[in-house]
Parts: C-alpha cells; sequence; structure tokens
C-alpha cells in the first residue's frame, strides 16, 4: 500500500487524499465567512435586496435630519442602521472643523452602530447630490482607515431603493448590540500636513484639489480658511464630475477613467486627494482608489483649513486685488 507523509507522520495515500480534501473544504467555509461578501466598491439594488437578510451584513443610513424632517424616521431600508453623517463621524481637532474623531470616540461610534469589525457593511447616502454622496465616500475611507474591508457604497442611494417597486420600506429602529471595536489603523490612507510639505518639490506627488473652480482659483473660500488658493503645484478635479444628478449615481467606469487629469491617470501615480477639510477630498479618493484601483491615494484629512492655519505654509492663488475689494464691498471678505 502506498503512503504519503502528512503532518509528519505515513498514512494511506488514500486517507490521506481524504484528509486534505476535507481540510480544503473547511478552508473554503472559513474563507467565504462573510455570506454577503461585496462584489466591489459599490452594489446595486438588486445585490442589496438579495443580501439583505444575511446575518453579517449592516447597512448604514447615513441621511440626516433636513428642513426639520427626520428622513430615517420617514422611511428607511429594512434593517437599516441610522448613522447620521457628519454626526459621530467627524470633529474639531485644533480648530480644525470637520477632522477625524480621537481614536477612542471613533471606535466608540463605529461599535455603537453594532459593528465589531466582522461584518460585511453597505452605506447607503440620499444620493440627493454629490455633495451629499461625499458623506457615504468619506464614511467608506474612514472605516476602510479603522481597518474594516467588507464595504460597500449602495450605488444610487436610498434614491435608488425608493425608486425600485419590488423593495419595501421600514420606520422602526432596530435594537443595535454595541460592539466592542478596535480599530486596525491604516496609516497608508492618511497624510499630515508634515507630509503635504515634504512632498511640495519632489514633483513625483500629485496634489489633487477636489473643491470648485473658483475656490481651487482662490475667487472663492471655505469660511474656515484664513486664506484664498491652493497647495502650491496643485491639480483641479472638481469631485462633481464623478457624479450623476440624474440618476444619483457614481458615473460608469470608463467614464471616471476619461475625466482624470493626465497627471492623475496613471495608475502607479502617487496621488494626495484634498478639499478643504476631507469631504469632497474622499470621492476623488474613492474613485481612484477604490473604483478605478489606484495603488497610492491617500487623503490630506486638514486640507485648505487645516494648511492655512499655519501663516508659513505657501499658497498659489490667481486672486486678485480687484477679488479683494469685491468681496470686502459685499461684506464677505
Amino acid at each position: 500500500m502506498t503512503h504519503h507523509r502528512l503532518f509528519g507522520r505515513l498514512v494511506p495515500v488514500e486517507l490521506a487524499a481524504a484528509i486534505i480534501l476535507t481540510a480544503a473544504a473547511c478552508f473554503s467555509f472559513v474563507g467565504h465567512a462573510h455570506a454577503a461578501d461585496v462584489p466591489g466598491p459599490l452594489v446595486d439594488v438588486d445585490w442589496l435586496k438579495t443580501n439583505l437578510d444575511q446575518p453579517d451584513l449592516v447597512v448604514l443610513d447615513t441621511r440626516g435630519e433636513a428642513d426639520g424632517s427626520d428622513p430615517y424616521a420617514e422611511g428607511h431600508i429594512p434593517g437599516a442602521v441610522h448613522a447620521p453623517y457628519p454626526g459621530g463621524w467627524r470633529a474639531t481637532r485644533d480648530g480644525v472643523p470637520g477632522q477625524l474623531p480621537e481614536l477612542s470616540a471613533l471606535e466608540k461610534h463605529i461599535g455603537s452602530l453594532g459593528i465589531s469589525g466582522d461584518e460585511t457593511i453597505v452605506i447607503v447616502p440620499a444620493a440627493s447630490s454629490s455633495s451629499e454622496f461625499g458623506g457615504a465616500t468619506r464614511i467608506y475611507w474612514t472605516l476602510k482607515l479603522a481597518g474594516l474591508d467588507h464595504l460597500a457604497i449602495l450605488n444610487g442611494g436610498y434614491r435608488a431603493w425608493n425608486a425600485d417597486p419590488s423593495t419595501t420600506l421600514a420606520t422602526d429602529t432596530p435594537e443595535i448590540v454595541a460592539a466592542d471595536f478596535k480599530a486596525q489603523l491604516r496609516p497608508e490612507l492618511l497624510v499630515s500636513s508634515d507630509d503635504v510639505r515634504s512632498h511640495l518639490d519632489d514633483g513625483s506627488t500629485v496634489l489633487l484639489d477636489g473643491r470648485p473652480a473658483e475656490q481651487f482659483k482662490g475667487k472663492e473660500k471655505h469660511p474656515a480658511a484664513k486664506r484664498f488658493g491652493h497647495l502650491p503645484g496643485a491639480v483641479n478635479l472638481d469631485q462633481s464630475v464623478f457624479f450623476d444628478p440624474a440618476t444619483g449615481k457614481l458615473v460608469p467606469q470608463t467614464v471616471a477613467a476619461s475625466l482624470l487629469p493626465e497627471a492623475a491617470a496613471q495608475s502607479k501615480a502617487e496621488v494626495v486627494s484634498y478639499c478643504n477639510t476631507g469631504h469632497w477630498a474622499s470621492m476623488n479618493w474613492f474613485v481612484l482608489s477604490e473604483v478605478l484601483g489606484h495603488k497610492n491615494v491617500t487623503l490630506y484629512d486638514d486640507s485648505m483649513v487645516g494648511w492655512t492655519e499655519n501663516p508659513d505654509n505657501p499658497v498659489e492663488s490667481e486672486r486678485s486685488r480687484l477679488d479683494d475689494i469685491k468681496a470686502w464691498w459685499n461684506g464677505n471678505g
């Protein structure tokens, strides 16, 4: 009888084969423990309908109150957890609004949503505008930074779900069992002001500004920014170009790729995505990193508000003296 050495012992080859096949089946089962594994960074309504009852699925409804109404209370995807944006997702740190919360606060917030780290998470914005959709991309980036992998955004958001005649809505609030979430941080997804300063003169890093052109040029600015303009040498890509307002969805992958400026189009290019406080920047980060698969894309959380806190940090601008006079005359200078 032919024998095979397995785990240090000689066993009949037939028995060895059986043990190996059984072990492979077990490992295969373990490897697919996430019954609701997402097929990509974006899922559609049909996928969510099919997987809605999976026990490891967490649906985060990010819609906040608007005009005195509570859209979540009025109707939401069955079982969805209310996680309004910005809510506990952002905080003011060192005088800069909209920043990542302290680690302990972020862990507590994620855990309060019943997330331990093993779940599959689908983020559902209203999808009413590119900026509102950007709340979902910012949450996605935050969760990935915290070490989570099984993530997706519902393309078209609540708007697409509600428009499908085969879907249902709920008004009850699901019971949430808080989890003890511990982040496994991925620092490679985040850059600091010191990092940005080191990139200003290296010529190899693309500083990608996700704001509207008027802010990039220095004609307008965020109220909390100390100066007008953009990071020296930056390239402008208004994040709104990736959002289709007619459908509430992101544009197709091929269209998204065609919209990239030449400097950021190379898949190996090192890109720092920024805006005012890291909100719009998350949309550009999401499209480049998650949709198009570029590997070297980071997000600058402080962005222009944090950058201009330091008067020694250089800024480029097309702003003229006439612009200053007009702003003063209109009372917003």
